[in-house]
Formats: C-alpha cells, structure tokens, sequence
C-alpha cells in the first residue's frame, strides 16, 4: 500500500485492476472484506469501504450470505470511465494549450502519430 492515498481507494483500484486485467471475471466472487483486510493488515471496515465504493458503482454485486461479485459489464463500464478520464485529465487540457499556442489540431494528430512511431521502435 501506498503512503499518502486511503487506503480504502487503493483496495478499490486493486480490484479495478484486477477486473480489467481479466484475473477477476465477470461474475466471479470477489476477496471477501475479511480476506483483504487480513492480506493487507487493515482494518475491515477500511476494506469494506474500499469494497462499497465498487458496489456503489456497480463494478461489484452483494449476493446475500454469497459474498461480492464482479458485475456483469463491470470491465467495460471501467474501461469508458477510464476513457473519460483519460480525456478529462489530457486530452483536453492538450487541446487547450495547443489552441493558445496555434497549434492546428491537425498537427496535434500528427506529432502522437511521430511519438507512437518513437515509442514503438524504442520497444
């Protein structure tokens, strides 16, 4: 765990890992609150919180005396939100200053298609 960030929002993004990765499938029983406060040496109502952040979001399902699940749609419902982030935290902010210094949108294009290239031949 990370100094510095709740640790309830890091159990959440442990999970949302998990869940785009693939190891944690739709509809597959998610670690129980008991379970992830023992493996990380937290409290588990600090657990549970991080565990209702996803049920709130509809990432993970309460089945009654089953324990949590992974929603169905849950991986794609994280992908667009991660998407809409991702939009909000750079693309626009990008748009912007290339608008204040007369960057054309389309040479914006074209300096991440020269980046990819770089980057792919850096691999």
């Amino acid at each position: 765990m990370e100094e510095g960030r709740p640790l309830f929002v890091q159990i959440a993004e442990e999970i949302e890992a998990s869940v785009l990765d693939g190891s944690l499938a739709e509809g597959e029983r998610a670690p129980s609150t008991n379970e992830l406060a023992a493996f990380h040496r937290i409290n588990p109502a600090t657990a549970a919180k991080g565990i209702n952040l996803l049920v709130d979001r509809e990432i993970l399902i309460k089945r009654r005396g089953l324990g949590m699940f992974v929603a169905e749609g849950a991986a794609q419902r994280l992908r667009a939100e991660r998407q809409q982030s991702f939009a909000d935290h750079y693309l626009t902010p990008m748009l912007a200053e290339a608008r204040h210094i007369g960057l054309p949108v389309e040479s914006v294009i074209e300096l991440l298609r020269e980046r990819v290239h770089q980057s792919s031949n850096n691999e």
